[in-house]
């Protein structure tokens, strides 16, 4: 049983490339053990995650209980969960998107401003935000 969910969270620290780069090496790592696939989008200037994971469902779960507990996170939040029939994010064990980067009249479409909020935006407008990112080829 395949499933994604997505989440939002602030880091603790200030957002730079190098908690970036350790968050996306370490994510890729163990996400090639357990069969996980997705995309972590980020915004430096105000500290926020978004990331869709998608896998078997015992290994999206754990994921998400290791997240919840991981200290660099805080205010870790649940946008959407679903079963799937297919991932959307098979090329990569773990994509990346600089949300600070990208044309705000693409956010703005799927927010109710050009900066992407949490707590307004419907989970299926996040999810589907980050397929108009990654369909768009702004994902590395």
């Amino acid at each position: 049983m395949l499933t994604r969910l997505v989440y939002a969270s602030y880091s603790i620290d200030t957002m730079d490339e190098r908690l970036i780069q350790t968050i996306l090496e370490q994510s890729r790592a163990s996400n090639a053990e357990f069969g996980i696939t997705g995309v972590l989008c980020v915004d430096p200037s105000r500290d926020l995650f978004l990331q869709a994971i998608e896998g078997a469902r015992a290994a999206v779960n754990q994921l998400y209980a290791n997240i919840v507990r991981d200290p660099r996170h805080t205010q870790v939040t649940l946008l959407h969960h679903e079963e799937i029939a297919t991932r959307s994010f098979s090329a990569w064990r773990m994509g990346s998107i600089d949300l600070a980067k990208v044309n705000p009249s693409i956010v703005l479409r799927f927010s109710e401003t050009e900066h992407f909020d949490p707590i307004t935006t419907p989970g299926a407008a996040a999810l589907a935000l980050i397929q108009e990112l990654t369909d768009g080829g702004a994902g590395g």
